[in-house]
């Protein structure tokens, strides 16, 4: 009988010591082909970069391309969760995706950390949007940057031409509020679609109502298409983009016609550039240092910084989340969700972030720059 009870009682502890170790599963949606795939190649190559151990338990990534389409995102986001039991979801590249993944993250009670940029993706808060948050900056606080600068250069009118989609009407809401504010009269709004080949009817339009600058609200290699545009059809005036271009690629198809195009930035995409006592340098440049040794000098795109950052949150997070369940339980993952809102001064490649029951970006000013395209390169405008 002591046999007997001795055996059971080391069997017990053999199947305790198990299941105190659990690998934290993460499941990644990005754009990696189709219209976004400038962005969401970045996004996957910097998931290799990512921590292999979070608090002491190891931590599997399972990466899946939506093709920059929506209904994919879902698709994706319904095989992490039910067939591979992933414990949080980062992605996905762009707005309409995430917007679309929503419904099933909070549905699941999984927490997900979005790479896209609208605010519509975080905010109003209610009961969905409480398992969702995000790393890219808020296009209402890089419509503020670019206003301020359209200001204080005496542009008195802008004209707007903005994806035909979430992301667009994300932007034109935002910036027309802001430029509504500061006085800043807006005489066309036009739209195009991210798979166009021509806007050369809105382009006429927005030249005949002659705006003293353009803001143009794509993201990836198509918002070079209405830029191009309307330097082939003589525009002089100054032309704004938004931190949806920040890349290399654009700068590729763009070429010649972006000379001279303003935009706000995550602080990464002028990382050595910044002043030593700017709070992010660091770590933007400990990216720039990672992604550069595994991809060449000069590759680094603010777009897999977003994917970075994702990491980074989920890094900080999962520890406290460790302490009150073991992953691969809904249990972690409301802890993890909580771990998540409750995230004070976490430096990143983009911003410093501190999270709340409110906020579920927690990006303040020091998450963006000014920078002009000079000579093919990214300046610092200071």
């Amino acid at each position: 009988m002591k046999l007997r009870t001795s055996l059971m009682a080391a069997i017990g502890l053999a199947f305790a010591a198990g299941a105190a170790h659990a690998d934290i599963n993460v499941g990644v949606i990005v754009s990696a082909t189709g219209p976004a795939a400038s962005l969401g190649i970045p996004e996957k190559n910097t998931v290799a970069l990512m921590p292999t151990t979070i608090g002491g338990e190891k931590v599997n990534y399972i990466v899946l391309d939506d093709a920059s389409d929506t209904t994919s995102a879902v698709k994706n986001i319904r095989k992490l969760i039910s067939e591979d039991k992933v414990d949080v979801i980062l992605g996905s590249t762009i707005t309409p995706n995430s917007l679309a993944m929503i419904d099933v993250a909070a549905e699941s009670a999984t927490p997900m950390i979005s790479m896209a940029a609208s605010a519509r993706i975080v905010e109003p808060m209610d009961d969905k949007k409480r398992w969702v948050f995000k790393t890219p900056q808020n296009d209402a606080q890089m419509s503020t940057a670019i206003i301020e600068h359209m200001t204080d250069s005496g542009v008195k009118n802008v004209a707007f031409i903005g994806f035909a989609d979430a992301y667009g009407e994300g932007w034109y809401e935002q910036f027309s509020s802001v430029a509504d504010a500061r006085k800043l009269k807006m005489i066309a709004n036009e739209r195009f679609a991210r798979t166009d080949t021509s806007v050369t009817g809105q382009v006429l339009k927005i030249i005949a109502a002659k705006p003293d600058a353009v803001l143009i609200a794509g993201s990836g290699t198509p918002a070079a298409l209405p830029q191009k545009a309307l330097k082939e059809r003589g525009y002089t005036g100054k032309i704004y983009q938004t931190h949806g271009v920040a890349n290399n690629d654009f700068l590729r198809v763009c070429g010649k016609d972006c000379e001279g195009t303003f935009l706000p930035a995550g602080p990464v995409l002028v990382a050595a550039q910044l002043p030593d006592g700017n709070p992010v340098k660091k770590s933007a440049l400990e990216y720039i240092t990672k992604y550069e040794a595994a991809h060449g000098k000069g590759s680094v795109s603010t777009f897999g910084a977003h994917g970075w950052d994702s990491g980074v949150l989920l890094a900080a997070a999962a520890p406290a989340a460790l302490k009150k369940a073991k992953p691969g339980t809904k249990e972690f993952r409301a802890a993890l969700r909580d771990a998540l809102e409750g995230l004070k001064e976490v430096p990143a490649a983009h911003g410093i972030f501190s999270m709340s029951p409110t906020d579920h970006l927690g990006l303040d000013q020091r998450s963006r720059v000014m920078v002009q395209i000079q000579n093919g390169a990214w300046k610092l405008v200071k």
